[in-house]
Order: structure tokens, then C-alpha cells, then sequence
């Protein structure tokens, strides 16, 4: 059975995020990133999560129940937006920090990585805070629709040898990389400890 996205959330302050008993991974990355068309190429729906022509528009945190298998994909907002101004650039930090810090059903951090550009800052500081947490990080380049087989390759290996796996190369346009992207996404939610709790109950 296909998988499926529903929005059953948002939250735009930290006192506004929900207490959920169920597995969520936190998905994040530049406010250009292409995760808003990303989640529409994951849900098979072209407007699900709207797309801003422009970037940094997206402000709340969007909890998206994965049915069937009965998790959640936390969309975080967008960071390192230049044009924002410093108090909205805190108050972003405020609530992906305190997510990440807080809510202890996370599984992992899907973190997307634009394919046309080197390594970033703001992007490596992200993947270590989360490893800080015990925090798998899954990679996951996009748009790679825009860059050659060879300047894919290149950036896999940059990350691969950041990171220590290397990320899932995807194009939300073309629909590279999305099965392979929820296979990774369902085992990261729903790994040995989910398993091992299902087989007790079966038991």
C-alpha cells in the first residue's frame, strides 16, 4: 500500500508544539531547499505544502501524519533566509532548537541539502547539533535535476565524507530518488526499536 501525507498540525510558536506518542522525523534545511515541493512530490500532490515563490515564507513547524505506517514528518522552518530580520532568524532558531532538544519520540533528522551548492555552514553547524542529541541524520540532496551526473556524484561524496552516509539524491520535479527517499524514511521511523515493540505484542 502507498504511503500517504496528511497535515494534522502546525504550530507557529514553541508553545504551541504538540505532544505526539508517535515516531516523527524532523525534516529542515535552507529556506530555498525545495522542501515544500519536496513533501508534494512524497504525498503525490502537487499542493499539500505550499510552494512560495518566495523563500523564508514558511514561519510554523507542520506536523504530516504517514499513513499507514503511523508516523509523523515535522517540517521545520526554512533557515538562513538573508533577508529576514534578526529577530525572526532567532525566534526560527528558538523552535527548531527546542524541538530538537525536547520532543524525545524524534527518530532522526532528514536534513536536505541543495545538490548546487558546496557544503554549508549553516548546514554542517545543523547535522552536528543533531548528532549532538543522539540524532541520526539522513541526507537528503535535492533539485538534482539541476546539476550533471558528475557534479551529483561530487556533492554525494562531500557529504558522504562530512557526514558519514551519504545522502539520497532526489529531484522533486522529476520524482528521482522518492521511493528510495520513503523506504529511508520508514526505517528511520520505524527501525528496530518500533519492530522489536510490535513483536512483543504479537508475542
Amino acid at each position: 500500500m502507498e504511503s500517504t501525507l496528511e497535515l494534522e498540525t502546525t504550530a507557529y510558536v514553541t508553545g504551541q508544539l504538540p505532544t505526539l506518542d508517535r515516531p516523527q522525523i524532523a525534516l529542515a534545511g535552507r529556506s530555498n531547499v525545495g522542501k515544500s515541493s519536496l513533501i508534494n512530490a512524497l504525498a503525490g500532490r502537487k499542493k499539500l505544502a505550499k510552494v512560495s515563490a518566495q523563500p523564508g515564507k514558511t514561519r510554523s513547524v507542520n506536523f504530516y501524519r504517514v499513513r499507514p505506517q503511523d508516523y509523523y514528518i515535522v517540517d521545520l522552518p526554512g533557515y538562513g533566509y538573508a533577508r529576514a530580520s534578526h529577530e525572526e532568524r532567532r525566534q526560527w532558531a528558538k523552535t527548531l532548537e527546542t524541538y530538537l532538544s525536547t520532543d524525545r519520540h524524534i527518530r532522526a533528522l532528514a536534513l536536505l541539502l541543495d545538490c548546487r551548492l558546496p557544503p554549508q555552514k549553516l548546514d554542517m553547524d545543523l547535522a552536528a547539533f543533531a548528532s549532538s542529541k543522539g540524532l541520526p541524520v539522513l541526507p537528503i540532496l535535492t533539485k538534482a535535476d539541476k546539476c550533471s551526473q558528475r557534479e551529483r556524484e561530487a556533492r554525494r561524496r562531500e557529504w558522504r565524507d562530512i557526514l558519514g552516509v551519504a545522502p539520497i539524491i532526489t529531484s522533486a520535479s522529476h520524482r528521482q530518488g522518492i521511493d528510495k527517499l520513503w523506504r529511508a524514511l520508514d526505517a528511520a521511523a520505524l527501525g528496530p526499536e518500533e519492530d522489536g515493540e510490535q513483536e512483543t505484542q504479537k508475542a
